[in-house]
């Protein structure tokens, strides 16, 4: 059973290491840092007193933004990643985002089987978006109706 509650400065640490062992290009302190500074709702995912997991999402004009989403590498697999985007799309609705918007690689065949089975569907590609060992890679962009996934999570 995991738990959720705001991220706080104190929580860094164990954020960016989980981020770093998930990651082949994590973010940086200074990103998790900007993104409270800036109040973003950055929340942790908490199993056994530990922090397991982390998600971050911007708001601005009715609309979120899915910045960051990372499970513990040695936990992924046991649906806590899929725990973590249903409680970020939960504080979405509750602070009255219409959509959700992400970037993922295409090459992260399990965010993006896990982002379809919720309902996002691909609106477009930014071109060059992620670095990548030969260069960069594209992302593909996402979507997801908040009021529409509201409706199906409830049938």
């Amino acid at each position: 059973m995991t738990a959720f509650r705001p991220m706080l400065e104190g929580d860094l640490d164990q954020v960016l290491e989980n981020e770093q062992r998930a990651y082949q290009y994590p973010w940086s302190r200074g990103n998790f840092s900007d993104c409270l500074s800036a109040l973003h709702e950055c929340r942790v995912q908490i199993r056994d007193g530990e922090v397991v997991g982390h998600g971050i999402l911007a708001f601005g004009a009715g609309e979120a933004h899915l910045l960051n989403v990372c499970v513990r590498r040695d936990l992924q697999g046991h649906g806590l990643g899929r725990a973590l985007v249903l409680h970020m799309l939960e504080r979405a609705r509750l602070r009255g985002a219409g959509m959700v918007f992400l970037e993922v690689r295409p090459s992260n065949l399990v965010a993006l089987a896990l982002y379809r089975s919720l309902g996002f569907h691909e609106i477009g590609v930014r071109k060059d978006y992620y670095p990548a060992p030969l260069g960069h890679e594209d992302a593909q962009v996402m979507a997801l109706d908040l009021s529409q996934f509201a409706a199906a999570a409830q049938v």
